[in-house]
Order: C-alpha cells, then sequence, then structure tokens
C-alpha cells in the first residue's frame, strides 16, 4: 500500500534521467532546509505544477547508501565544526536503482559555492585503491590517510524546475551505522535546493517561507558523526540537534 507521501509524489509529471542532464550542477549553490515529514505532502502539494520529479523504471523515491571517509584525526568532521569556510567531504555512494556507484568528493569554497566531481567505482569498498587515492590526489591537490567512519542511508526523490536551472532533492528515512552503533532520524525531512546561483525566487523557496521554514545549514554527515562518535565535540552543532530532536520527537 501507498504511503502518502508516495501518492503525493505520483501527482507530479515525470522525467527521465537522460533528461536531467542540463541540471546536473556539479558546481552550484545549495540552500538547505529541514522540517517535520508530517508537513511535506501540503508543501508538495502547492508546488506540483512547478516541477517534474526524476523516476527511474517506475520508481520516484529512491535509495541511496554511502560510506563516509575521514582522516584518523576526522578532520573533514573537525573543519565543518569549527566553522571552515573551505572544507572537504569523501565518501562512496551507492544509487541503488540506477545500480550505480561512485567515489564522490565535495569541497565548498568559501563563498558560498560547492563542487563536486566523482569517479565510478564497482562497489562500495572498506579501503582505498590506488585508483581511487590517486583521484582524490588530483582533485584535492594533497595526500589524506583516510578511513571509513559512517554509513549513512536514506530515500530521496528529486524535483527538476520546469522554468528554472534547479533541482531539488528531499531526503527522507534517514538512519546511520558505524560498528555496533546505530541511530535513525525517520521523521526527519531534508530538502537541498540546487542551483546555479541563489535565486529566492524559487518556488519552493517561496513556498518553505510562507510556512515559516528557514534555510538550515546542515551535513548529514555531521549530524552522524557525532550521533554515533560521543567522544567529538559539539559545541557548534548543539542548538542545530535541539532543533532536529524537536522535530522528530
Amino acid at each position: 500500500m501507498n504511503s502518502p507521501v508516495q501518492l503525493e509524489l505520483n501527482q507530479f509529471s515525470a522525467i527521465s534521467l537522460s533528461q536531467m542532464k542540463g541540471v546536473e550542477l556539479m558546481k552550484r549553490t545549495d540552500t538547505k532546509f529541514i522540517l517535520a515529514e508530517s508537513k511535506l505532502n501540503s508543501i508538495l502539494e502547492n508546488i506540483k505544477e512547478s516541477y517534474h520529479i526524476l523516476e527511474i523504471d517506475e520508481r520516484r523515491l529512491m535509495t541511496y547508501k554511502s560510506l563516509y571517509f575521514d582522516t584518523d584525526s576526522k578532520r573533514f568532521y573537525h573543519d565543518h565544526h569549527n566553522g571552515k569556510v573551505k572544507r572537504t567531504k569523501i565518501r562512496m555512494r551507492n544509487y541503488v536503482e540506477s545500480n550505480l556507484t561512485f567515489l564522490e568528493i565535495k569541497k565548498k569554497d568559501g563563498k558560498g559555492n560547492t563542487s563536486k566531481s566523482r569517479l565510478r567505482i564497482d562497489q562500495i569498498d572498506n579501503s582505498l585503491s590506488e585508483k581511487v587515492t590517486d583521484y582524490i590526489k588530483k582533485k584535492t591537490g594533497k595526500t589524506y590517510q583516510l578511513q571509513p567512519f559512517l554509513w549513512n542511508h536514506f530515500n530521496r526523490f528529486t524535483l527538476v524546475s520546469k522554468t528554472e536551472k534547479e533541482r531539488v532533492t528531499i531526503d527522507m528515512n534517514l538512519s546511520y551505522d558505524y560498528e555496533e552503533s546505530s541511530k535513525s532520524f525517520n521523521k526527519l525531512v531534508i530538502i537541498e535546493v540546487k542551483q546555479e546561483r541563489l535565486n529566492r525566487n524559487s518556488m519552493i523557496i517561496k513556498e518553505l517561507k510562507s510556512q515559516g521554514i528557514l534555510p538550515f545549514s546542515i551535513s548529514k554527515y555531521c549530524i552522524g558523526m557525532l550521533s554515533l562518535h560521543n567522544e567529538l565535540k559539539y559545541n557548534t552543532f548543539k542548538r542545530k540537534l535541539l532543533k532536529i530532536n524537536k522535530l522528530t520527537a
């Protein structure tokens, strides 16, 4: 039986993966929002005429699996926590329905822009091959000693604006694993609006604002790390955690 969210997704016109080529936006501006899942359907109802939805093999709600890597000192986490504007994130991600897996590197340039580069790989692996380490060095200009610290699973659907160069990802059913520990945020929804440059006239941004939902800087990686690694400092993220816990209570 379809869930209420899945039924709402059926109201959108479909777009294929090949039709999305023009909105890959590997260099872009990202604007994030969080909300309780109970608010999602009303937002989708009000924007459905302005967006297509990505459909693969007649599926619209996709499954993602990621394995995040960091240094022994957890440099990538601490760079974010300490407010460093230029920072890096490295993961392997499996796009389940597409049957594709990539090594992905996301970099912030300090000016609000995000760039993503990726290398096709056969599968997610706890160890980094020579090919992967060479690619990381090429793209970052640095040699990192990396190890896996966090598994992340979630469902996502992707909206594509009918009129603007804009893509919107909406993530649900967020969960994390590391060794014997796990944490889920099943009632949390993370919306990320990806644009060439910030456009506040975006239909979804205007709709979120009308419902009192304002931009909220968040990293799925950092939330997972501080949820499962108790030794990490989290002063900077304390207010964010309180808001997330309130939304998911």
